[in-house]
């Protein structure tokens, strides 16, 4: 890979691996104190919590593989786009429809924003590599 590629591959580099430093934090967070966040958001179980917790441990260890790779795998950087919008809408239905305390809903909502930064910064990291493979395709023509 040359240098201008690995330039172009930059900003989607920092937003995955920022997004899987977030998801490690929350996770480990979520994992450890398990029973002071149910109590946060008003919930009476914790299995479920720890359950989400080691699933945003896993969903960031594949954000860091993939970041790693010398060529970043574009499919699967969509698949995170697609993924962390998921979690925002799931979070803003979970507001509307769950009695969760004032304290819980601003914890919920600022995850949720954060969540939607990551996805907009992968967005664009995308789309800079795409255009620039759109733009290299134009200008060679068609194929022969």
């Amino acid at each position: 890979m040359t240098e201008s590629a690995r330039e172009r591959q930059r900003w989607l580099r920092y937003a995955l691996i920022g997004n899987a430093s977030f998801s490690t934090i929350t996770g480990v967070f979520i994992v450890i104190a398990h029973d002071w966040t149910a109590h946060l958001l008003g919930l009476s179980g914790t299995a479920n919590l720890v359950g989400l917790g080691i699933g945003l441990l896993i969903f960031a260890a594949t954000l860091l593989i993939n970041a790693r790779r010398p060529e970043l795998r574009i499919a699967q950087a969509w698949a995170v786009v697609l993924m962390d919008l998921a979690w925002v809408a799931g979070s803003y239905v979970t507001l509307l429809i769950a009695p969760f305390t004032a304290e819980a809903k601003w914890v919920i909502a600022m995850v949720a924003d954060l969540v939607l930064v990551f996805a907009v910064l992968q967005w664009i990291g995308i789309n800079r590599i795409q255009s620039h493979e759109r733009a290299a395709r134009l200008s060679h023509g068609p194929s022969a």
